[in-house]
């Protein structure tokens, strides 16, 4: 009875598996930028906690010299209970607020400082 009691403090003890998850999305009015991250889990009691690097890629028609990449970070929870997401990107140092219901893709409106909000759907896969 002693060891099966150490067996499961011991399983309960244990850190979880960090799960990781591909984030796909488009930004602006006719999605011009492509997004991409992968982000590694940290659970909560009543919401799950995702991070990791960002990766923006202008591709509408408008670009010159290539396209304009940028990079930074992304973080976001998703709420247990009304599946919610909300999301801080962190683009050139500028951080940008998310926030949208559960769908097939998330749909929202991304709100940076001094800027117009632009629409963002995201893929978490």
């Amino acid at each position: 009875m002693r060891a099966l009691l150490l067996l499961l403090a011991g399983a309960l003890a244990a850190p979880a598996q960090a799960q990781s998850l591909q984030v796909v999305g488009y930004a602006g009015v006719l999605g011009e930028w492509e997004l991409t991250a992968t982000v590694t889990e940290r659970a909560r009691l009543w919401s799950k906690e995702f991070s990791g690097p960002l990766s923006m890629r202008h591709v509408g028609i408008c670009t010159q010299d290539g396209p304009e990449e940028k990079t930074d970070e992304i973080r976001f929870q998703i709420s247990a209970l009304s599946s919610q997401l909300d999301a801080t990107l962190l683009v050139e140092g500028v951080s940008c607020t998310y926030s949208a219901r559960s769908s097939e893709p998330y749909s929202g409106l991304m709100a940076c400082p001094d800027r117009e909000a632009v629409p963002l759907k995201l893929w978490v896969k």
